[in-house]
């Protein structure tokens, strides 16, 4: 019998033909379409592809780190084959027209060739990846505390390194944060191992703060990172989602209104667990969830998404990497507490503020010190240097968690500088004052009630998101 690709040699030794491997890859590339007639509101995005551990959330990635909206996506990789809808739409609310972003997605996802480098130029700066050629990265976890993050970025300042880039999540009274410095004085990566060393010292005792046995991790990650994957991997490692008794006993009736509602059942029929997620929609939810699923090693089999309104509905069909339901009771409420946090890590509370300056050494602790110093505590940041110029938000309440007053944010802007400290908008997400109204908007809408298990309505959903099921009204 002979074997595909392999061939006798003259001499009777095997040869293994070079080609063969570059076919197979030929066979098997995927196939992208982006299709701006067949839907009048949305680009569908199509993928094609053989299926692959983690190919879902590769997709959703992509398109995710270009801030496109996906208000629908239709998802089958049962099988060896992978098969992906998704309605798209960008900021604006309007179909892809960029033929940069077009490029970007094919090039991204399939096996387009051409513009390949020119795109990669442009585009870089958008997306969520990032190298560590140029930079250190540092990956801190622990305990959330108010100043944290003042005290952070004081230790590095003090250390002659230059924050050109950092992400800061909290939940559940912990903390992520991924910071991105450079050498002070030759703008390049640390690599010094001994000053690597007293950093990680330093940064560590910050995080322990006054008591030595806290968990605490410090840690420096090299090749691609992309920091938002990264903060949620490591708030699951950190365990945010089993919730302090106190702030479950303080915010039980209030967030039993408003929080994401998610349920898990097996389908003994099809040899499925289903996941079902309702809740309110907001940007990259759907990577949220499908990121946690992903690293959970938990396999989506099939899976749709929809937006409706204000809210949004998931479904997935999953099984275990070894094609075993989720049947344990307590692993079930384990995956609905780590999608309530995956859910939940992103919604920013506090009053918005924007900080554009020109960008130099020490300006991180500087800011971040005047918060402290007026009684103010940062629930999430997003630190990022483009060009010459500083460009952060800050999320910010005050040290209990309350709306920060007016004559304190005047105050703030008044010793920061009004031009550069720009106030934006007070966001609830539904938590705090106004969680009763945001409950009467979800009754007024039908609620979010749980949908009926059909298989057989995914697949003609599915189907119809491909265009090879016609409608008819």
């Amino acid at each position: 019998m002979q074997v595909a690709g392999v061939r006798m040699s003259g001499r009777g030794c095997p040869y293994f033909d070079p080609d063969y491997d570059t076919l197979i890859s030929r066979l098997n590339a995927p196939s992208v379409v982006i299709d701006n007639s067949s839907c009048d509101d949305a680009t569908l995005v199509k993928v094609d592809s053989a299926n692959k551990h983690g190919i879902l959330l590769e997709v959703v990635q992509v398109l995710t780190d270009l801030d496109l909206t996906i208000s629908k996506a239709y998802i089958s990789s049962d099988g060896g084959w992978f098969m992906d809808v998704f309605h798209v739409t960008d900021k604006l609310g309007h179909k892809l027209r960029d033929q940069g972003i077009i490029d970007y997605i094919q090039q991204s996802l399939g096996d387009a060739q051409a513009t390949t480098s020119q795109v990669k130029t442009s585009l870089a700066p958008t997306v969520g990846t990032q190298s560590s050629g140029g930079h250190t990265a540092i990956e801190l976890s622990g305990r959330d505390r108010p100043g944290l993050l003042s005290e952070i970025s004081g230790v590095l300042t003090g250390m002659t390194c230059n924050v050109v880039a950092a992400e800061v999540w909290t939940h559940n009274k912990r903390v992520a944060c991924v910071v991105y410095v450079t050498d002070e004085a030759t703008g390049c990566p640390i690599k010094d191992p001994e000053k690597l060393a007293r950093m990680k010292e330093r940064l560590s005792q910050v995080l322990r703060g006054d008591d030595e046995n806290r968990l605490a991790t410090t840690d420096f990650s090299s090749g691609l990172t992309h920091t938002e994957r990264r903060l949620h991997q490591m708030m699951l490692a950190d365990r945010d989602y089993d919730v302090p008794s106190s702030t479950s006993s303080i915010n039980a009736v209030l967030d039993a209104r408003i929080r994401p509602v998610i349920s898990l059942r097996n389908c003994l029929e099809k040899g499925y667990s289903v996941v079902s997620v309702q809740c309110k929609d907001r940007p990259k939810l759907l990577f949220d969830t499908v990121c946690t699923l992903t690293d959970m090693e938990y396999v989506v089999f099939h899976a749709s998404a929809r937006a409706d309104g204000p809210y949004a509905y998931q479904e997935y069909y999953i099984r275990h990497m070894d094609g075993c339901t989720l049947d344990l009771d307590a692993e079930q409420e384990r995956v609905v507490k780590c999608l309530e946090a995956a859910i939940e890590r992103r919604v920013s509370e506090g009053l918005r503020l924007e900080l554009c300056t020109r960008d130099r050494v020490g300006l991180l602790s500087d800011v971040t010190r005047v918060f402290r110093e007026k009684g103010l505590s940062v629930t999430r940041a997003d630190v990022s240097t483009r060009g010459d110029r500083a460009v952060n938000v800050f999320y910010v309440t005050d040290t209990s968690g309350k709306a920060v007053s007016m004559k304190v944010v005047e105050a703030l802007r008044l010793e920061i500088g009004q031009a550069i400290l720009e106030v934006k908008e007070e966001v609830k997400e539904g938590r705090g004052e106004g969680a009763a109204e945001v409950a009467a908007e979800v009754a007024a809408a039908g609620g979010m009630s749980r949908s009926r298990f059909s298989f057989g309505n995914l697949s003609e959903r599915f189907f119809h998101g491909l265009g090879l099921v016609k409608s008819y009204s």
